[in-house]
């Protein structure tokens, strides 16, 4: 492969990404990393975005570029693998962890009262009031250690900050995608949240890197307490959501007031009544609920048992993210050919072996998971690219808003309360236990489970009908849908 096409390939899986669904994430509520506009309303005509000034179009779009590589690195500070290592040093427990993880999703259910705000307040007001409120909300976390509060309020407190940050995410999001959608012309969004994307991605992967150095460097004597680590990284979000608060409040809005078109509450139970839009639904809960079980666990498993690094789990997730950005380019060809059904059903049948791998892995051999970073990344890439155009390929234009609403609100509260469940059977377990001469731990139940489960999700897959698409259903279909075809050999004389 050429420099020149190498190139190409790279910042094809930037902007494939782009319109990707995170991993792990279904409705991710963070405007630097959630999937760009995936609940935008569609615009019509020239839109509200033909009459800006190209100079102040463009001052804006490179602000929201700085303003997403700041986001990032706010997520560094205050994501799932930071909230991970608060709740290890409160001593949380396995229950209380998997409902802290799920919180984010349980707040999913707010969907439809976040766009009934932004439809009210506009999507530039409601941006910036709650995100700025879903950042600076940490800061009871930054100075906790000097509060004097006895354990179990400490323990109350995070769970009620990571509640109410997820909540107002959800909102935040939901208002910035609006957003979003007015003010990026269709002609150059793919070219802008590509960039976007790529620099977003760079700036969030140093980011973990420096966290994680300083947790293992600030680590307290003992592995014991909160530590000084995690009150800086705290407060260093609180300080970032105000910067990016900033950022976003120099950003204007292209949607004169009172051009938001008013929200029917009757189109939300549209999507229920669509025999397709509830096949897609009912697996959209069921994988939800299969990922949900174990995914909250896999940092915490990392950090307890397999004793690894922040460092190392750092490179780890960039390793995989490296994949995905990699893979994601085949991936999108692949659904342009076959269509988005028979990709989900390949990858979500190959995801289903993943947690069987974490099976492998000890303290002291972690060298099986570079299977994880290889299956994870390509397999997860897919995944997100298929599961993110099915549901667009279902919704009808009209309603689609509240088509992706239902689709994001039916996983989130599903992955909740997996993961709920999870922490629950992982509390009643033994923390080791020995079964057929080999030592396992209670979170390798949770990885079975959610292997079988994953598997058993993966088959509702073959029900849904894609439209102008020709769906596989089963693996001999699936095989020969994405299997290259032979080129029959013409035989000539020369073949004689």
């Amino acid at each position: 492969m050429t420099r020149a096409a190498l190139r190409r390939h790279f910042l094809r899986s930037f902007a494939s990404l782009a319109s990707a669904v995170p991993l792990f994430r279904p409705g991710a509520s963070l405007p630097g990393s959630s999937a760009p506009l995936l609940g935008a309303p569609p615009v019509e005509g020239p839109g509200a975005t033909a009459h800006q000034p190209h100079g102040r179009l463009r001052r804006t779009l490179g602000v929201s570029v700085v303003e997403g590589m700041f986001s990032e690195v706010f997520t560094a500070c205050a994501g799932a693998t930071v909230l991970t290592a608060w709740a290890i040093a409160l001593k949380l427990g396995p229950f209380l962890v998997g409902v802290m993880t799920a919180l984010p999703f349980f707040a999913q259910f707010v969907q439809f009262p976040a766009a009934w705000l932004t439809g009210l307040f506009g999507h530039r007001r409601v941006a910036l009031t709650a995100v700025c409120l879903s950042r600076v909300v940490m800061f009871p976390l930054a100075v906790l250690p000097w509060l004097g509060l006895p354990f179990e309020s400490q323990q109350r407190l995070l769970l009620t900050v990571a509640g109410v940050s997820a909540a107002l995410s959800v909102v935040g999001n939901n208002a910035w995608v609006a957003w979003m959608g007015e003010l990026v012309p269709r002609a150059v969004r793919g070219r802008f949240f590509g960039r976007r994307t790529a620099l977003t991605t760079l700036a969030g992967t140093l980011a973990s890197l420096c966290a994680g150095l300083l947790l293992d460097r600030l680590r307290p004597a003992g592995g014991a307490g909160v530590g000084v680590a995690l009150p800086l990284l705290a407060l260093g979000a609180c300080v970032l959501g105000v910067v990016t608060t900033l950022l976003m409040a120099s950003q204007h809005d292209p949607a004169p007031p009172g051009t938001t078109p008013p929200l029917e509450l009757k189109g939300a139970l549209v999507p229920f009544k669509d025999d397709n839009a509830r096949r897609v639904l009912t697996y959209q809960v069921a994988w939800n609920a299969a990922v949900g079980v174990s995914a909250p666990f896999f940092a915490l498993h990392s950090l307890q048992n397999l004793k690894m690094t922040f460092v190392i789990m750092a490179l780890h997730a960039a390793a995989v993210a490296g994949v995905r950005i990699l893979t994601a380019p085949l991936w999108g060809r692949m659904i342009d050919r076959c269509g988005a059904q028979p990709v989900l059903m390949a990858c979500s049948l190959g995801i289903g072996v993943i947690p069987a791998l974490w099976l492998l892995p000890t303290a002291g051999t972690l060298w099986p998971l570079l299977f994880d970073v290889l299956l994870a990344g390509a397999l997860w890439s897919g995944h997100g690219l298929a599961i993110f155009e099915l549901p667009l390929a279902v919704a009808p234009r009209k309603n689609r808003p509240f088509y992706l609403a239902a689709f994001a609100t039916a996983g989130g509260l599903a992955y909740a309360a997996a993961a709920a469940l999870g922490g629950a059977i992982a509390a009643a377990l033994p923390t080791q236990f020995t079964l057929g001469g080999h030592t396992w731990v209670n979170l390798h139940v949770l990885f079975v489970l959610s292997s079988v489960a994953r598997l058993c999700a993966a088959r509702l897959t073959a029900r849904i009908s894609e439209p102008g698409a020709h769906p596989a259903r089963s693996v001999g279909a699936l095989m020969e849908r994405l299997m290259p075809r032979p080129i029959p050999a013409q035989r000539t004389a020369l073949d004689k």
